[in-house]
């Protein structure tokens, strides 16, 4: 379980310090970006751990990858600005109805 939780960690900030280097535009500051990454790999490798025992070491990693994975992309902020303007006359309204 120790080791499968170091692994996890270290992929995690892995994972978390490559996205940081290949879009730093757009992340937010580098510490949360890492600690993100292995908190996301270690509560993966926690939760991969119960649902399918000790057994697996294999799956237990390839669990909390995808874990922090989804941790890490819900610290994204959009590419560009968005867009937020409504067209002139989005609903007319009928004189006379």
């Amino acid at each position: 379980m120790f080791l499968e939780a170091l692994v996890s960690v270290i992929l995690g900030l892995a994972l978390a310090w490559l996205a940081a280097r290949r879009l730093p535009h757009r992340l937010p500051d580098r510490r949360l970006v890492l600690s993100t990454g292995a908190a996301g790999a270690l509560f993966g490798a926690f939760l991969t751990h119960s649902a399918l025992g000790s057994s697996s070491s294999p799956l237990i990693i390839l669990g909390a990858l995808a874990i922090a994975t989804a941790s890490l992309s819900l610290l994204l902020r959009p590419a560009g600005r968005l867009r937020h303007r409504s067209p002139r006359n989005a609903y007319p309204t009928t004189a006379g109805s």
